[in-house]
């Protein structure tokens, strides 16, 4: 290390030397910095370029115009979300271990990020139910679940998402410096109670709807898998139509490890509520669980590359910019599959 790298580690420094009640900002080294911003902005901009494809490829391609693709259009949203404007200021309040964005931002940054998180669960939810009506239900799946009555249940989602989030906030949304205890900081305190309530709405009573449904829809496909394997050729044709398509049986399972990820990402996180009383977003063990989660919407995308063959040939169509053709829209995405 370079003598005056060493100087200035035991030097203290102050988040805004200008103002009297500073928080004091911890030192790193230059290499630290560079480290820690490149693998956060990677993080960041790859959760951002992955959700927008899943974005434009559901957007701008009609025949990705279902039910199903607008609740993961929905769910990318809520992911950009995390990846365009919580993952830098996470980021950045990480490694310099300041708050440089205000007061009046501190009291509305955890609603931006209350609202991703519970719309992404919301979302899982309503894909949840999507998934169960149509392998239980294949005949009337198309007159139950229609375009309309998607866009109204994912307008509902975000709006009771903003609902839960200014209730769960109030205090800190109306009182900014309650909880900054030095100029420069920025820390959520939720209280034990609080945190209960927090895991009863966005975890236990969501999550175990989820469970439930997906749970039913591997069992009913399981059912109807032997039904097609013992009858086979002699099944009549009018039967054979009351059985959920392969493609639907597919997009269940993709979706439903979409979900058990999102799980496996939350439950660290909901498990050290329960072990602690009272919890800040400035703890070591919440950073990394909070991250984990932050993670997971960079996760999703992936998933639908590896599963979904629609996805990968819309993204070759966006990446060689043939959707700038006037007929790309229209383009048939199974030919290439």
């Amino acid at each position: 290390m370079e003598p005056e790298e060493l100087e200035a580690y035991h030097t203290v420094q102050y988040c805004f030397p200008s103002h009297n009640s500073s928080c004091t900002k911890q030192v790193r080294s230059t290499s630290e910095y560079i480290v820690l911003y490149v693998f956060f902005s990677s993080i960041s901009v790859s959760t951002v370029f992955l959700n927008l494809l899943v974005i434009l490829s559901i957007s701008h391609f009609k025949q990705l115009h279902t039910p199903t693709n607008l609740l993961v259009l929905s769910l990318a949203v809520a992911d950009l979300m995390v990846g365009g404007i919580v993952m830098p200021m996470e980021s950045i309040r990480l490694i310099e271990s300041c708050w440089y964005f205000g007061e009046r931002f501190c009291a509305a940054y955890p609603l931006i990020v209350y609202i991703a998180m519970s719309a992404s669960l919301g979302n899982l939810v309503f894909i949840s139910v999507d998934r169960y009506i149509a392998v239980s239900d294949p005949l009337r799946y198309t007159t139950r679940v229609t375009i309309r009555k998607t866009l109204f249940c994912i307008i509902i989602c975000w709006i009771c998402s903003l609902i839960y989030a200014v209730v769960l906030l109030f205090d800190h949304f109306s009182n900014p410096t309650l909880h900054v205890a030095c100029y420069g900081n920025c820390v959520v305190i939720t209280e034990f109670t609080w945190g209960i309530v927090d895991l009863m709405f966005t975890s236990v009573g969501p999550c175990t709807v989820i469970i439930v449904l997906y749970v039913n829809v591997f069992s009913i496909a399981r059912k109807q898998v032997k039904v097609i394997n013992a009858m086979n050729t002699s099944i009549k044709e009018n039967e054979k139509v009351a059985l959920p398509k392969r493609s639907e049986r597919k997009a269940a399972k993709t979706l439903g490890i979409v979900v058990v990820v999102y799980l496996l990402c939350w439950i660290p996180y909901y498990i050290s509520i329960l072990t602690v009383e009272t919890i800040t977003t400035s703890s070591i063990t919440m950073t990394i669980f909070t991250w984990l989660i932050y993670i997971n919407s960079c996760m999703n995308p992936v998933i639908y590359a590896l599963f979904y063959p629609w996805f990968k040939t819309s993204v070759k169509h966006i990446m060689t910019l043939k959707i700038l053709q006037s007929s790309s829209p229209y383009m048939d995405l199974s030919q290439d599959n």
